[in-house]
This record gives C-alpha cells, structure tokens and sequence, in this order.
C-alpha cells in the first residue's frame, strides 16, 4: 500500500511539473511580442528590427520615446487625449447600459423576455465589422461621419448586449431583499441603485475595464471613419496614429512606434493589476456569501 500511494503521489508530482512547465513556455511564447516592442523601442533607426534582422539592439536609446513628444510628425499626445476622451465616455455609458439592462434582465420577468435574451445571443454571434458600411452610412447621415468622436456612439450603441456577466452576477444576490425593500414601501429604482449597485461593486469595475479597454486599443472602426472622413492626424487615435508610423515612406520612426506602443500599454496594465481583485471577482460572480 505504501508502494502504491508513493507512486500515486510521484505521479501527481510529475503531472503539476509537466504542467507548470507548458504553462511556462506558453507564457512565454505569449510575452514575447511585448519583450520585443520594449527592446526595440530603445534602439535606434539603424538598429531596428525593421532595418536589421537583430532583435536586442547594438545600440541604446531614448530618441525613439523622444520623438513622440518632440518629432512634428507624430502628434502622439493629441492621439493620446483623443483615445482618453473615446475610452472614458464609452466605458461610462457602456457601463450604466450594461447594468441596467443586466438588472432588468435578472429581476423583472416581462413578456418576450426569454426571445429577447435568445435573440441577443444570436445578434452577438456576428462579427461587429460586418455592419461597418452600414454604420458609416448612418452616421453620415446624422451627420457624425466628420468626427473620431461619433466612435462614442458606435461603441455604446450595441453595448446592452454585453449583459451576460453583470446578469449572471446580479443573480446570485437573493430575491429576498428585493423583496424586504418592497414591503417597506421601495420601488424598483430604489431596489436597483440602494441594493443592487452597492452589493456589486466587482461588477461595475469589471463592466468599467472591459468597456475602456475595447476602445483604448481599437484600430479597424478608428481606421474606417479617419479614412472616410478625411481627418488630420492631430484627430486620429492612438491605434491608428501608431499605424501610421510603420507605413512611412523614410522608415524611420518605428522605433517611435515600439516606443509609443509601449507607452500605450502601461496605463491599461496598471489599472488592470490595481483593479485585479475585483476583476476576477466580477468574472467569478457572488455578490453575498453566507
């Protein structure tokens, strides 16, 4: 018996092993892309990846990350505002639209619900670029297709069928104070912003990080409203103004993408790391134990 419970936990042993070990290379093999934007992003124009095949650069610099403050070309801090202003309006209409019709879809029970919900799932399974003509046709005749900022309208457009998570969340919290608010003379709305709101707050901060960082790194819808309209490059994103570097006739400002891209990816990650716990909670679901 000794024998075989050794062996069994020899076993175990070598499987979380062999696991940890792929987990490894697969972690990275997925960081690579990143190592690369940061090493190339301290090389200069001669040394870049795109002018040489070496990767680590034979030469150090911080030229690359002063040319998107300084270089006439790259107007990286009116990309960077305008991606703000997107990213923020959309994450907080995006978020109230989320967790209202999340509410509404967990609590009230109306007639069609059930084929709505069903009819959401299945609109969500197409590919959002297959409207994107479409879409541009509407906006040009609202009269929006001249601004990057018309973006807001298209991501908080569809952004009710997003509910799933919130919904799933929302119905882990007991019917039963749903109830007790009722009884005390409470309506739905007090229900909602009194009992609700404040037993989710993973939710919101899950609902606010997706809502933010989809339009924070969108390039396709940016890239399609810029080119039909004709904006500037002082009015385009940060997605698609860092597009632009790499396509250059000189070359020389890949470094300045590397170095932007970089730039870019540290205020997502820093809210994501200081809002982790939350995510993961949202994702997990529970807003009231024991």
């Amino acid at each position: 018996m000794a024998k075989i419970h050794a062996s069994k936990r020899f076993a175990e042993k070598s499987s979380k092993i062999t696991t940890y070990v792929i987990l490894t290379v697969i972690s990275l093999i997925w960081l690579f892309p990143f190592f690369y934007l940061i090493l190339q992003s301290f090389a200069d124009i001669q040394n870049t990846a795109y002018n040489s095949k070496s990767i680590i650069p034979n030469v150090w610099t911080f030229d690359n990350y002063k040319a998107l403050f300084t270089d006439s070309r790259v107007p990286f801090m009116n990309w960077w505002f305008n991606t703000l202003i997107i990213a923020f309006f959309t994450a907080l209409l995006q978020t109230i639209l989320v967790l209202m019709t999340s509410y509404a879809l967990s609590r009230l029970r109306f007639k069609g619900r059930q084929g709505l919900m069903k009819l959401i799932l299945i609109l969500g399974m197409f590919p959002g670029f297959l409207g994107m003509l479409v879409i541009y046709y509407i906006l040009e005749l609202l009269g929006l297709n001249t601004s990057i900022y018309s973006l807001i309208l298209v991501y908080t457009a569809s952004s009710a069928m997003s509910y799933y998570v919130a919904k799933g969340f929302f119905d882990t919290i007991p019917k039963s104070l749903d109830e007790a608010v009722m009884i005390d003379g409470g309506t739905k709305n007090t229900v909602f912003w009194r009992i609700i709101i404040p037993l989710s707050k993973p939710i919101i901060i899950y609902t606010i990080l997706v809502s933010f960082t989809g339009p924070w790194g969108d390039f396709m819808f940016g890239k399609y409203i810029i080119q039909s309209a004709g904006i500037q490059p002082q009015g385009y994103t940060i997605a698609v103004g860092l597009q632009g570097l790499t396509t250059m006739a000189t070359n020389d400002l890949y470094g300045a993408f590397c170095a932007g891209a970089v730039l870019v990816s540290i205020p997502i990650t820093a809210l994501f790391f200081w809002l982790q716990r939350y995510y993961v909670e949202g994702i997990a679901g529970g807003a009231v134990k024991g």
